[in-house]
């Protein structure tokens, strides 16, 4: 059975797309001010999943190109929408069989980065992801309310039906 904190993950990537139901490829490339653009957005997300999920696990790049587009310390950039959109796709799924093997012990491994010991173990590395999926989706419905966007999704969604709590095994 797939971990707790994956499935958490996955109702993560999920609500996250769909925050970007509607936008056109015009509007995914607007910068306002000093905010990203929605498609940078997107493609940093793969950035940080491609990092921990295929880089640091010595698993090959899906999408090198999100290094390029929206790796840390990057500057700012505009993706073309459907160019981060496929990145993103298909960086999770490259890193999908990863997390589908992961189980309450491998979550307490502290994965090597560059030989040495990474900061923190990989169940925290997934709660860093999931939060950051968060932060940006609301970063991407602040853009969307200022370009004035009808039908904006509410959130959270259907958590109770595609990601209930659920006790671990022991």
């Amino acid at each position: 059975m797939t971990h707790l904190l994956v499935d958490q993950l996955r109702f993560a990537r999920a609500e996250f797309m769909r925050g970007f139901e509607g936008v056109s490829a015009e509007d995914a490339t607007r910068r306002l001010g000093p905010m990203n653009c929605m498609s940078w957005i997107i493609a940093h997300l793969a950035y940080h999943e491609q990092a921990y999920w295929l880089r640091i696990m010595n698993n090959p790049p899906a999408a090198p190109e999100v290094d390029e587009w929206a790796g840390y310390g990057r500057p700012a950039s505009q993706p073309p929408l459907a160019d981060a959109l496929d990145a993103w796709r298909r960086v999770t799924a490259a890193c999908d069989p990863f997390l589908d093997s992961l189980t309450s012990e491998r979550l307490l491994e502290v994965p090597l980065r560059k030989g040495k010991p990474f900061s923190h173990n990989v169940g925290s590395m997934i709660q860093r992801v999931i939060y950051h999926y968060f932060y940006h989706t609301g970063e991407a419905q602040a853009i969307r309310q200022m370009l004035d966007h009808p039908g904006r999704p509410e959130y959270i969604g259907d958590i109770h039906l595609l990601a209930p709590y659920r006790a671990e095994r022991s």
